[in-house]
């Protein structure tokens, strides 16, 4: 199997700029990821931590504010 792909991607003009395109994506994907992590303010980390564990009445007031718009 992997000598069949070989054969045909060895026959495609071109071809080696797609691994490199894919890793700089990847790259830069977890670079950003990274300094958003580290750029962002512990107050909001916080607030976003404690969603899963809100109460009901909260969720459903989030819900019903969303809704009226």
């Amino acid at each position: 199997m992997l000598k069949f792909i070989k054969h045909h991607m060895t026959g495609i003009e071109g071809i080696e700029i797609y691994p490199i395109i894919s890793l700089l994506i990847f790259f830069l994907f977890f670079t950003v990821l990274f300094w958003w992590v580290f750029s962002s303010k512990k107050e909001y980390l916080d607030k976003v931590s404690q969603i899963p564990f809100g109460d009901q009445n909260s969720t459903q007031t989030y819900k019903n504010k969303n809704h009226e718009n």
